[in-house]
């Protein structure tokens, strides 16, 4: 399956060794023939599997874009943080600086998201402001943001950062027009399918916010 992608996501949301293996190895056949790959830490630093997990995913497979909140981040460069469950209660210091951190010491695209999103490649940094309050009044936004990563990756795999910053773009967009007319949490949670779905070009380039 990995041979035929666009790009690859690996979201260690559910975990258990044989998928582990299967993660590590789909990872090697999308190197092999230069598929890009992004790693979803999921609740990493809350406990020592998952942190294992994603260490040795880092070490054996060569990862594109690392998508990961600032807690889960920070854990994996070696920084204070306090994770509970997949949330990010708090990683201290600047998440601009964080992001350029891990990009430099894993050497990949580091895309760690909050309330404003930072994309960084060790060089330069892009925060993204689009988004609204509600995302994080829902599960799964962090897995749709890796999901949409990964998209972004496969038509753009020579432009990472870009690619990494405009799927966050994409959902923070989508974000603000699903909060326009939602009602509470869950008319959000459909509509931000839908906003989702609706997206086009125009939309994109006429609402970014980015830096």
């Amino acid at each position: 399956m990995t041979a035929i992608a666009g790009a690859l996501v690996l979201n260690i949301g559910t975990l258990s060794p044989h998928w582990v293996d299967a993660m590590i190895a789909a990872g090697k056949v999308a190197n092999e023939r230069e598929i890009p790959v992004v790693l979803d830490p999921v609740g990493v630093g809350a406990t020592r599997y998952r942190t294992e997990t994603a260490q040795r995913i880092l070490d054996e497979v060569r990862v594109t874009v690392l998508r990961g909140n600032a807690g889960e981040v920070a854990t994996l460069v070696g920084v204070e943080a306090e994770v509970r469950g997949v949330e990010s209660i708090d990683a201290g210091g600047d998440a601009a600086e964080l992001a350029a951190r891990a990009a430099q010491s894993l050497g990949l695209v580091a895309s760690v998201t909050g309330p404003v999103d930072h994309v960084s490649d060790g060089r330069g940094t892009i925060a993204v402001e689009n988004g609204d309050p509600m995302l994080a009044t829902i599960t799964g936004t962090g897995c749709i943001s890796s999901a949409l990563t990964g998209c972004f990756l496969g038509v753009n795999a020579d432009r990472p950062l870009e690619a990494a910053a405009e799927a966050l773009v994409a959902l923070g967009v989508a974000g603000e027009e699903a909060a326009r007319d939602a009602k509470g949490p869950g008319s959000f949670h459909v509509g931000l399918y839908d906003a989702l779905a609706a997206l086009d070009p125009a939309t994109l380039d006429g609402k970014a916010r980015t830096r």
